[in-house]
C-alpha cells in the first residue's frame, strides 16, 4: 500500500528551532558530522544500528487449504450458474499414476506395446473425469461457467470443425485445458487403410503441434470405434493411451454403457460441443445435468491428464 504523506503548515517558531538545531554541534560520542555539521546516522548493519530483521516466513498452503478456498468460491458459482448443488472437491492427485490397461473386451490381436483401450481409470477415489468431443459448438459461455467453477475437463478435437476458430481453443488451452487428437475429419477408422487411418491420425498430431504448441499423447477414435491398424497408427505418431468412456451427457439425460447404468470409480464420462441447433439445450444446460449427476451420486470430478 502507498502512503501519500500531506503538506502540513509549521509555525514560523518551530522553524527556527528547527533551524538552530540543525546547527547545533553534535553530542559527545558522536564522532562523524555531516556537511552541515549535524551527526550522522549510521547506515543500516553498521556499529550502532540493529540490521533489519526479516518477518516470520509463511508456510505455502496445503492442498486442504486451496481446496477450502477453491470450494468457497465454488459455492457462490454454483449459485451464480443455476447448479443444483455445489459441485464435490477432487482429492489430490497421485504423485505415481496408476497403471493403464486395455479394458477386457476392447483388445485387439496382437496388442502388446499398443496404446491400452480403457473405460475407466483404475482407483478407489470417487472420481469421474468429463471429457469433450470434435469441437463443433464454440460457447463462450461454456468457458467461463467451467472456469468459475473450477471444473476440470479434456477435450478430444477434430480439425474439420475447429478450423475455423482454433482461438477459442487456445484460449480453452491457456485456460488449462488439455487439448487431445480426435482425428482430422472425424471417419469411420476401421473402414480406412492403414495409411489412410496414419494420416488422420497423425495428420491431427502436426495439426495441433501448430495450432496449440504440442502433440497430444491421448487419442480417442471416432464413435469409439478402432481396430489394429488405428493403434499402430496411433502409437506410431506418440500416442499412449486410447481413454474411451463409460457414459455420455445430454442437457436432458445420461447414456450408460455399463449394465448397472450408474457411476464407478475412475469412470470416463463423455460429451459434445454442441449446442440448441443439436440437442435440446446448450453447453451449460448440458454441465448442469451433468454435474446433477455426478454430485447427487457422491462423485467429484478430476483431470483425467493427473491420472493417464
Amino acid at each position: 500500500m502507498k502512503w501519500r504523506v500531506k503538506g502540513v503548515v509549521v509555525p514560523v517558531a518551530l522553524l527556527v528551532a528547527a533551524v538552530a538545531s540543525g546547527c547545533a554541534a553534535p553530542e559527545k560520542g558522536g564522532g562523524e558530522t555531516a556537511a552541515g555539521g549535524g551527526p550522522v546516522k549510521p547506515a543500516a548493519g553498521r556499529q550502532g544500528e540493529a540490521p533489519p530483521q526479516a518477518g516470520p516466513a509463511r508456510a505455502p498452503e496445503t492442498y486442504a487449504e486451496k481446496t477450502a478456498k477453491k470450494q468457497a468460491a465454488r459455492a457462490l458459482a454454483a449459485k451464480r450458474w443455476g447448479l443444483a448443488k455445489t459441485p464435490l472437491a477432487a482429492p489430490e492427485p497421485p504423485r505415481v499414476k496408476p497403471r493403464i490397461t486395455t479394458r477386457q473386451g476392447f483388445e485387439v490381436q496382437d496388442d502388446a506395446g499398443l496404446p491400452p483401450v480403457f473405460t475407466t481409470v483404475p482407483t478407489k477415489e470417487k472420481i469421474v473425469f468429463l471429457t469433450m468431443d470434435d469441437g463443433a459448438e464454440k460457447d463462450p459461455e461454456l468457458l467461463r461457467m467451467m472456469t468459475e467453477l473450477s471444473i476440470p475437463y479434456s477435450a478430444f478435437l477434430s480439425d474439420y470443425v475447429t478450423n475455423d476458430d482454433y482461438g477459442y481453443f487456445r484460449k480453452m488451452q491457456r485456460l488449462g485445458v488439455a487439448l487431445s487428437n480426435h482425428t482430422l475429419n472425424h471417419r469411420y477408422l476401421p473402414g480406412l487403410s492403414a495409411a489412410e487411418q496414419k494420416r488422420e491420425i497423425c495428420g491431427q498430431q502436426e495439426k495441433m503441434l501448430e495450432q496449440y504448441g504440442k502433440r497430444p499423447t491421448l487419442f480417442r477414435p471416432p464413435y469409439g470405434n478402432y481396430n489394429r491398424d488405428t493403434l499402430v497408427a496411433a502409437e506410431s505418431c506418440g500416442i499412449t493411451a486410447v481413454p474411451l468412456w463409460a457414459s455420455e451427457a445430454f442437457p436432458d439425460r445420461m447414456e450408460w454403457r455399463e449394465w448397472d447404468r450408474d457411476l464407478h470409480p475412475g469412470d470416463i464420462v463423455l460429451t459434445h460441443f454442441r449446442g440448441e441447433d443439436d440437442w435440446k439445450g446448450s453447453m451449460p444446460d448440458m454441465i448442469r445435468q451433468v454435474m446433477k449427476t455426478i454430485t447427487d451420486k457422491g462423485y467429484a470430478v478430476a483431470k483425467l491428464e493427473d491420472y493417464v
